[in-house]
């Protein structure tokens, strides 16, 4: 977006293009008049292609006409703008939205941006009764409201579909709340659990994300419309009614603020960053359990590819491209983080680079999101592969322990001992530790009985982990119930 002069608009002509691609752009060759007589000749050609920003910003324009209505309307109210000319400028409005939503509406990128634009086609549709918009505003606040309100529209799309995501997964932990299958850490097999458990835990990990994404929300709704370039302005606006007809809490406090915060994008980027991380993790997890050696599940063809030379493959490659663009989204919020680091107040131009890394990582996530709620969708767990998973690594032997304990009374660091010694004697005999032979177990510690081995399947293991978010079958469907309540 630009600076803070107040422009004259024009508007030319031409071929239909779509909001969201590559607008068709036509530039004059005569001087520019954007700045009135403060200049007596246009720009560079590169300067042209610099400064413009219409390629991108475009996007931007259901919330720059949502917030020149409301400016608008403020006007009327106020007498600053007559009925007449507000009555005449709220249809032109109106008139434009359309044309941009039919795909008839050319977009200039000799006149810069999305502000620009509106404002060219308006004085076209109503003649100078378009110039009375600006009053009392500058293109630095007008920047500033239209990506508050693109972002929390952003905001609200993205916890609907990361809801979605949630019921997806508490869908499989409720068919999947009884399979057995190794917990890891360190990627080493550590104790059972549930597969339906396992899937719970990046429910969790995704209302915590849709709890940032609510704190941010609440923050950005402050209104900086009417803090005009910097300074305020003279004309008696009334910024509360601006705020209210735009849905934010209040106005802003400080016109200085108002037009260089730019701290809720970067808070919506770290929030995009942590969850394309949470996405990434789920996703390298299906790449890991549909691989050979593992085989935990399958993934649908709809979410995998084949190998162009190698017949028999079937590619994981929606999960690798989730795991892989959470580098792109991490990416984009470093961008807008060097760009506001260096920064004095109020307004650079510099900020115009908040919109691309902004538009990149919102599309970024929301492809990332709906192809991890398909691919859990599609999902089937192989429950033979998991359970047979469970026959290595000696992942009762936490359960051994416990049993010396409660039945033993030992303190737990003996128990430890004690189970680990054992673990070397069923490691040396080739089997798991449920296989050996009880004496063997006593010449550890004699007063084990024939009950510790009640005590040393999967299935016991599991059952008895009934501690508040603990593994047992039973908690699972307890805590996807309560998951349900929560979330969706």
């Amino acid at each position: 977006m630009t600076s803070e002069k107040t422009p004259a608009a024009g508007h030319t002509g031409g071929a239909a293009t779509s909001s969201d691609n590559a607008p068709a752009t036509t530039d004059s060759p005569s001087a520019n008049k954007m700045w009135g007589g403060r200049f007596s000749m246009g720009p560079a050609e590169v300067m042209e292609q610099i400064n413009a920003s219409i390629s991108f910003d475009q996007r931007l324009y259901a919330q720059d006409i949502q917030g020149s209505r409301a400016h608008c309307n403020m006007l009327i109210a106020q007498n600053i703008v007559s009925q007449e000319d507000g009555d005449a400028i709220l249809k032109g409005l109106d008139t434009i939205l359309r044309e941009i939503e039919a795909g008839s509406f050319t977009f200039s990128a000799a006149l810069e941006d999305i502000h620009m634009n509106v404002e060219a086609r308006l004085r076209e549709l109503i003649g100078d009764a378009a110039g009375r918009l600006h009053t009392g505003r500058s293109r630095n606040d007008q920047v500033a409201v239209d990506i508050r309100l693109w972002v929390r529209d952003s905001l609200d799309q993205l916890d609907a579909k990361l809801a979605e995501l949630q019921e997806s997964l508490i869908d499989k932990a409720e068919t999947y709340a009884d399979s057995v299958m190794p917990g890891y850490t360190h990627l080493q097999a550590a104790q059972p659990v549930t597969f339906g458990h396992h899937l719970l835990s990046y429910v969790e990990m995704l209302g915590r994300d849709r709890s940032r994404v609510a704190d941010c929300r609440t923050r950005l709704n402050e209104c900086p419309l009417g803090a005009a370039a910097l300074a305020g302005t003279s004309f008696p606006i009334d910024r509360h009614a601006t705020a209210q007809a735009l849905g934010f809490d209040r106005p802003t406090a400080n016109s200085i603020d108002s037009v260089s915060d730019r701290d809720f994008a970067l808070e919506y980027l770290s929030i995009g960053s942590i969850l394309a991380i949470h996405l990434s993790r789920f996703a390298e997890e299906l790449v890991i359990w549909c691989s050979e050696g593992f085989r935990f599940v399958d993934l649908s063809d709809a979410f995998t590819t084949g190998s162009s030379i190698m017949p028999q493959k079937k590619n994981p490659d929606a999960a690798e491209l989730v795991r892989g663009k959470a580098g792109r989204v991490i990416g984009s919020l470093n961008t807008l983080l060097m760009v506001m680091k260096g920064l004095p107040l109020t307004y650079g131009k510099d900020m115009q680079e908040d919109k691309e890394p902004l538009f990149d990582a919102t599309d970024t996530l929301a492809l990332c999101v709906a192809a991890t709620t398909g691919m859990v969708r599609d999902l089937t767990a192989n429950e033979a592969r998991l359970k047979a998973a469970t026959a290595a690594g000696f992942l009762t032997a936490t359960d051994l322990a416990d049993w010396l304990v409660r039945v033993l009374n030992l303190p737990f660091r003996d128990a430890h001992h004690i189970t680990g010694t054992i673990v070397q004697r069923a490691e040396a005999a080739g089997c798991d530790i449920s296989d050996l032979p009880l004496a063997d177990m006593q010449a550890v510690e004699p007063r084990i009985t024939e009950a510790i081995f009640e005590v040393l399947t999967v299935e016991s293991s599991v059952a008895s982990r009934t501690s508040h978010g603990g593994t047992a079958p039973n908690r699972v469907r307890e805590a996807a119930t309560e998951a349900r309540r929560r979330f969706l």
